[in-house]
């Protein structure tokens, strides 16, 4: 990857909706050159994929936590598949930490929290304890295109 591919990413990481023609504008490019760059980027697995990023709060989606999972040895595979399908899981990340698992949880209010965390999460074979904390508010950096 040089800096012309970095420069693109970055373009569509602030607008995944621009054309090749614009991404081309943008990263003073030809439009040929842009298309094959791109094409590159896909078939070399750096671009995976386009993407709508939302906002939470508007999709009614106002409580979130991170929540650390304590797992029993070698069960991390089937606890993070078996995680990966719960309602409200929007990421999970192995770490390594006093704990084995950091999941981010959205939910519409505290009661559905709870209920995903205690009542789900929890009972997922292989999950030894939980750890909740509420977030806040958040930036994403990813979003805001100048990284």
């Amino acid at each position: 990857m040089d800096e012309t591919d970095r420069a693109m990413i970055d373009a569509l990481r602030a607008d995944g909706r621009l054309s090749v023609r614009a991404l081309a504008e943008q990263v003073h490019i030809s439009r040929a050159n842009a298309y094959a760059r791109l094409e590159r980027l896909q078939r070399e697995g750096v671009v995976t994929g386009f993407t709508v990023t939302v906002d939470p709060d508007r999709m009614g989606l106002g409580t979130a936590a991170y929540v650390s999972v304590s797992i029993e040895q070698d069960t991390w595979r089937r606890v993070t598949r078996d995680l990966s399908e719960l309602p409200g899981v929007e990421r999970i990340s192995l770490v390594g930490a006093e704990f084995d698992l950091l999941v981010q949880v959205r939910a519409h209010d505290n009661h559905e929290l709870r209920d995903v965390v205690l009542g789900q999460i929890q009972s997922v074979p292989g999950v030894r304890g939980t750890r909740t904390w509420l977030i806040f508010d958040e930036v994403d950096l990813r979003a805001r295109g100048d990284r």
